[in-house]
């Protein structure tokens, strides 16, 4: 049996709860990822684009305030 195979096995046993723990641990690894990528991105200029189409957008009126009353 090779490793991914006791692993599967291992979490296959788990009890509910532990299952559970088990998966929001990757959920929250992915988060932690999304966000360091989106700071770098936003350091290194790639959504600077995004800025630019909101404040165009902004001057001709087409931005609203949200939540939309």
């Amino acid at each position: 049996m090779d490793r991914v195979e006791e692993i599967e096995t291992a979490i296959a046993s788990l009890p509910p709860e532990e299952y559970r723990r088990l998966i929001e641990w990757p959920r929250a690894q992915d988060q932690v990822r999304w966000d360091l990528q989106m700071e770098r991105d936003s350091a290194g200029g790639k959504l600077d684009f995004l800025f630019r189409e909101a404040e165009e957008e902004s001057a001709q009126g087409l931005i609203r305030d949200w939540p939309l009353t």
